[in-house]
């Protein structure tokens, strides 16, 4: 299974330097999960800067995966994880949901880096 992290996604969708190598894990539909977590800050993200229909659109590309939602125990077990592991909110989130479902998670996101079961590039510095 993978978890492609929102950081990910919007690297993807914007063709960035790192796109190519996230494709493989969005792209392969039938072995990915969507923590609700990622799916709306993606489209948090794309509403802003694209506009109502666009995020409309990714949305519900992303949730030709397997959505995962947060429920009360799932909560309190990444707070848990949060705890242990020093991450923040969104993060300790999308780990335990991979943690749960023995995905890989895809992700630029540093807080992540070096951590097991994890696919990580650096975001690419700007000029």
């Amino acid at each position: 299974m993978n978890l492609v992290d929102s950081s990910a996604w919007l690297a993807y969708l914007a063709e960035e330097k790192n796109a190519a190598f996230f494709s493989e894990a969005i792209e392969a539909i039938e072995l990915l999960i969507v923590p609700t977590i990622c799916l709306y800050e993606v489209f948090k993200v794309v509403l802003r800067e694209y506009g109502e229909k666009m995020a409309l659109k990714i949305a519900a590309a992303m949730q030709e995966g397997k959505v995962i939602d947060l429920t009360g125990e799932l909560a309190l077990e990444a707070a848990a994880v949060s705890h242990e592991e020093k991450l923040p909110f969104a993060d300790s989130i999308i780990y335990t949901i991979a943690k749960q479902n023995e995905a890989v998670i895809w992700t630029q996101d540093d807080h992540f880096a070096g951590k097991p079961n994890v696919q990580f590039r650096p975001k690419p510095k700007k000029l």
